[in-house]
């Protein structure tokens, strides 16, 4: 699409968007745009509002300097980006990550912006990162490069203006600092200004488990569609941490095969199907599958060729590519991961008739219960776990059954689907809402 262009129901562009914003440019943010494209024609009158879904709304870019042990000042790019808030708060994780680029975060954001709407919670979306690579840091570097981060981003979130989260390479205690610094810099405890918390400083029961929960849930409904005995079927998984270790272990305990595991130690594989729990341990014990006594490695890029019925990329974002989408044998793809598939890979594996179950409806799980957490921060009364899954599990499968009468309405992918349903949502808010001033 060239700047003075649009998509058929869109208005013409005043202005062009700037070079960083433009789909041709290389990167997730230009996928995110080619999948707002392909939804414009579905939108009717709201199509004259859709340029919002491409202009994020407030990008956040800081200088996070620390003093390192050895007694040097190192220097850290921080991003914090907020896509939208029409329907709420932003709400997002934070990624410390060597590879995090603008591109990754903005598009992150939006995707956030698009899982809020699709599961119907108050939300907007945003995303958070830091271009390091946390595993050289000691614990007191990355607690000072965390509360750094934090102080620095702390002009534009709140627990009313943007709640961060956990995402790669951050778990509870990062959210515990992060919590920490922003109430010590306000003069007072806010256990709502981040999710993903532990459960003594507010966190929720069930959080860590949720996103990995909400992949088998979503995985098990959209298996009773295509005739997919989920006790019979063979399971692939790239990445065997929160979100890929949970999902196969409850496909295992539901009476799948987990027949090969990918993680950034290498790949795995046993044709009977690997012993999960055993998995898990060892994985808890080393940071990866590799030396896995019970399996036999196999080449990274033959993990594609696994035969399996389910496959479930769990890890980073452009996983499955034009390259490597037609080697898949998986009858459905639940994307655990936040945009493991491309759009040219979209179109072979819909192609194929492989069914995708996009992130933005399937690891909604996470961002479900941290809007549990957030309420339960809000009133300080907590629920218990079961209470917590049961309320889960219901909103994941009223979010899938909505997407897939969508999905079967207007002939379109999961992915078109989900899109429809949430960007119908958030441009209704902006309409109803108005311009100010």
């Amino acid at each position: 699409m060239s700047q003075a262009s649009s998509p058929a129901g869109a208005p013409a562009l005043l202005h062009p968007l700037p070079s960083y914003l433009q789909a041709d440019k290389l990167g997730p943010w230009g996928n995110y745009l080619q999948q707002v494209d392909r939804v414009i024609p579905h939108l009717g009158s709201l199509a004259r509002w859709a340029e919002t879904l491409k202009r994020p709304k407030r990008i956040l870019i800081v200088d996070v300097p620390i003093h390192m042990d050895d007694g040097t000042v190192a220097h850290f790019e921080g991003y914090r980006v907020q896509h939208n808030v029409s329907r709420g708060p932003g709400k997002g994780g934070v990624r410390f990550h060597q590879d995090v680029t603008l591109s990754e975060v903005m598009a992150l954001s939006a995707w956030m912006s698009i899982k809020n709407a699709a599961v119907n919670v108050p939300y907007g979306g945003a995303k958070g990162g830091i271009r390091v690579d946390p595993k050289k840091l000691s614990r007191g570097e990355l607690e000072r490069m965390t509360r750094r981060y934090t102080s620095e981003i702390g002009i534009i979130i709140g627990p009313n203006k943007d709640i961060p989260a956990p995402d790669v390479n951050t778990n509870e205690q990062i959210m515990a600092w992060m919590m920490d610094t922003y109430s010590m810099n306000t003069g007072s405890t806010s256990t709502g200004v981040v999710t993903g918390k532990p459960v003594d400083l507010g966190g929720s029961l069930g959080r860590r488990e949720a996103t990995g929960r909400g992949v088998f849930t979503v995985g098990a409904e959209a298996a009773k569609h295509i005739d997919l005995d989920i006790a019979t079927a063979r399971v692939a998984v790239q990445g065997f941490g929160n979100v890929g270790g949970v999902a196969g272990k409850l496909f295992a305990e539901a009476g799948a095969r987990i027949v090969a595991v990918q993680d950034h130690g290498g790949t795995i594989y046993r044709e009977a199907g690997l012993d999960v729990p055993s998995l898990l341990r060892h994985v808890a014990a080393t940071g990866s599958v590799a030396g896995f006594a019970q399996a036999e490695v196999i080449a990274d890029d033959k993990f594609w060729d696994v035969d399996c019925e389910i496959l479930i990329p769990a890890a980073l974002e452009q996983q499955i590519t034009r390259d490597n989408a037609g080697r898949i044998k998986a009858r459905m793809i639940i994307e655990g991961a936040n945009g493991p598939t491309t759009p040219e890979a979209d179109d072979i594996l819909q192609e194929r008739n492989v069914l995708v179950l996009p992130d933005v409806i399937a690891n909604a799980g996470g961002v479900t219960v941290s809007y549990f957490e957030w309420v339960q921060d809000f009133s300080s009364f907590f629920w218990d776990e079961a209470e917590i899954n049961a309320r889960l599990v219901r909103i994941m499968k009223e979010a899938f059954a909505g997407v897939w009468q969508v999905s079967q309405d207007h002939k379109v992918s999961l992915r078109t689907a989900t899109f429809i349903v949430a960007c119908k949502r958030i441009l209704h808010t902006r309409e109803l809402r108005g311009l100010y001033p």
